[in-house]
């Protein structure tokens, strides 16, 4: 692959990553605190944010860690938290298809920001589009490890209240979801999404609706996808 490709997707995908550096500087600094106030020093933050790198999962490893939760009841709860992520790699399957090299690392990094920025994403044909979706994951991912790194150090110098910080990860799924709202042509998957999981709420409660709205929503944008793909044959 020619360097300057490279480069060319870099600089393509820096100006797109912007939005999530600015949510990912916050929320990872919240965090890097949210570990120094509670015992867990630098290395603890740095290492997990560069190996699990999984945001609200590690707000709530947190607190498996301060209340030594047993493990076997962390691990589900990680897997009902995280579960969205089998839906969002299935959506995925053929933007990544021929990643080669890189498809491992983009797999690992498909956070909830890094997905709402490759899915709508269609870099000119004269980029290396795989590179772009790479920029676009080590970007975010460089972002939220330089928060950490920051958090950690200011949780260290300075001494305050941390209670309600966990809430700017909840703050920043908003705003991508309002910026997605006012760029998009349309917004009926938008649309789909709050319905169901609204419904999803009512039905299951607050504590288990996840999985059934991620199941609904999947089912129907692809009963859409495919009534759309019969109207364009007819």
């Amino acid at each position: 692959m020619d360097e300057n490709k490279k480069l060319a997707a870099l600089r393509y995908a820096f100006p797109r990553t912007i939005p999530v550096m600015a949510g990912y500087l916050v929320l990872g600094a919240a965090y890097g605190i949210l570990m120094n106030v509670n015992g867990y020093g630098f290395w603890w933050a740095l290492m997990i944010s560069v190996i699990v790198y999984a945001g609200s999962l590690q707000y709530l490893g947190l607190q498996f860690l301060v209340a030594a939760v047993n493990p076997i009841y962390a691990f589900f709860m990680s897997l009902m938290l995280n579960a969205r992520h089998l839906f969002y790699g299935i959506s995925m399957l053929d933007k990544y298809r021929d990643a080669g090299k890189l498809k491992p690392y983009l797999i690992f990094s498909l956070s909830d920001e890094t997905f709402s920025v490759v899915c709508h994403e269609q870099p000119p044909k004269t980029l290396p589009i795989h590179w772009v979706y790479f920029w676009v994951s080590i970007l975010d991912q460089c972002y939220w490890i330089i928060g950490t790194v920051i958090g950690v150090l200011l949780g260290s110098m300075i001494k305050f209240d941390t209670k309600g910080m966990d809430f700017a990860l909840t703050a920043l799924f908003v705003v991508i979801f309002v910026d997605q709202w006012k760029s998009g042509n349309g917004h009926r998957a938008a649309l789909i999404g709050v319905l169901a999981s609204v419904a999803c709420v009512v039905i299951f409660g607050q504590n288990a609706f996840i999985i059934p709205a991620m199941i609904l929503i999947l089912g129907i944008i692809t009963l859409d996808y495919k009534k759309s793909e019969k109207r364009e044959e007819v």
